[in-house]
Order: structure tokens, then sequence, then C-alpha cells
């Protein structure tokens, strides 16, 4: 497994930066959450040039910013923007061999669905995000790249919520360029089990997003860290592992720690 670290987490104001801290930390990999406003053609080539210049392998990019989460927005224009961010994205991803993910939709949901869990789209609106995945994916098709679907809880998105729901949206479209994205910190609320949940999930799994209970670093909430590392082991798992969630203080001190007790749990 490739030990990542997501770039919210991260001090300093570069990529290249960025990345020499990771290495230096323990770390092998860089997830890029790089807002869309900052975007351009020098970030772009320094993104390229990432692993060659410093020895940590980009893995994940996401174009973030206000329009993010609005694919399925009743707003045609501001769906259309986010639509066009993810394809943006996905254009990177089919270039560098990486991973982006979608969701249905991304946002504190109003009303606070706090008894009504395990939504479920209308047919049309179902229909509309799948073919809408189905885009994405053909636009990486042939490449190293993915696609990937996250569960989020059922407070950042009405539906698609569960590892089941989502694995039913792969088993339609059927592409060697989908995938599952599990994040712990998600599956701790949505799931009953998050090792089984994985193994449900088995070959799915292509890429995992780590956050404990209370999102924090892994090791500062109530997931059983053990178990979950037993249980991407046993569905073989190699790729990579990417905190995403609060450093908790200095990553400086921080971040080094936690790569170090992660690979004790790699290599237990």
């Amino acid at each position: 497994m490739l030990l990542s670290c997501s770039t919210p987490m991260l001090p300093s104001a570069t990529l290249t930066t960025q990345a020499e801290s990771l290495r230096d930390w323990g770390y092998d990999a860089i997830a890029v959450f790089q807002p869309i406003e900052l975007w351009n053609s020098d970030v772009h080539q320094e993104l390229r040039d990432l692993e060659s210049r410093t020895g940590v392998r980009p893995v994940e990019f996401v174009l973030v910013g206000d329009i993010y989460g609005n694919a399925m927005s009743p707003d045609a224009a501001l769906r259309e923007q986010c639509r066009d961010m993810y394809r943006r994205a996905a254009d990177v991803c089919a270039e560098l061999s990486l991973v982006t993910e979608i969701e249905y939709e991304y946002g504190p949901q109003n009303p606070m669905p706090l008894f009504d869990p395990y939504q479920q789209p209308a047919d049309a609106e179902a229909e509309e995000f799948t073919a809408f995945y189905r885009e994405l994916l053909d636009r990486v098709s042939g490449s190293d790249a993915a696609i990937l679907l996250e569960p989020l809880n059922r407070y950042e998105s009405r539906y698609l919520n569960s590892v089941s729901d989502n694995l039913a949206v792969l088993q339609q479209v059927a592409h060697p360029n989908a995938g599952l994205l599990p994040d712990t910190f998600h599956m701790s609320i949505e799931e009953a089990s998050v090792p089984a949940s994985l193994r449900a999930a088995g070959d799915q799994v292509r890429h995992v997003h780590l956050g404990d209970s209370n999102r924090l670093l892994p090791g500062s909430g109530a997931l059983d860290w053990t178990e979950i590392f037993g249980a991407l082991r046993d569905i073989d798992y190699t790729g990579a592992i990417n905190l995403e969630c609060s450093t908790e203080g200095d990553p400086a001190h921080t971040l080094p720690r936690t790569a170090s007790r992660l690979r004790d749990l790699i290599a237990a």
C-alpha cells in the first residue's frame, strides 16, 4: 500500500514543497485537491514533474471550489459549471494516470436527515447521474485513470450513502475505469461494520480515504484500525491509503507519527 496525504492538510504554498515535506515525513504519495481558481499551466506542469523532482507520486487529483458537488443541481447553469470542472479533472487524470471521484452531491443537508437514512433518488435522477458518470468514464477510457464513486454520509449527500448503493451503480456501468473510493470517516456513520463493507466491496476498491470516526487522524477515534487493515489485506488491496482528515495540530509533528503508525498497520 502507498501511504498518501491530502494537500489541504499540508503547510506551504506549492505542490513541490508539500511533496518534499511528505517525503521527509515518510509518505510515498500525495493527493492533490487543487482550487480551480489557482489551476493554470504552470501548476499543471509542476504536477507533471512532481514525482521526478521529489520522489513523491501524485495518486489523486480533484479540482475544488464553490461549484464542487453540484453535478445534479436543479440550477442548470451551476450544474453545467460543476460538470465541466469534473471533466477537466478527468482529463488531467487520463493524462497522468490518477484517480478522481464524483458524488451525487456534496454539501450540508437542509433539512438534516436525522431519522431518514439511505434515501433513494427517483428513477429519472438516478439515470441522469449514471449517464454523467458514464460520460466521465468514457473520457478516460483506454488510460490507467479511474473515476471513482465515493459514498458520503447522509449529512453531506441525500443519496448513495452506503457502499452497497454505490456498488449497484458500479455493476450497472460495468466500466474498467470505474471503482469505489471508500472513506472510513463516512463509513463510520453509514456502515454497520467498516471491515465487513470493505470485504463486500472487494476488488472494486481502487483508492481509500482515511479518517477516524471523529474525522481526526487514525487512532484518535472509535474505529478499529487493526481490523480495517486486516480487511484491506483480505481483499488484496495494494493501492493508496490517503489521509483526508484533521492533522490535529502541527503537521510537522503529527503526520510523521501517523506515518509510523500506519506503516506498522500495513506490516502487521
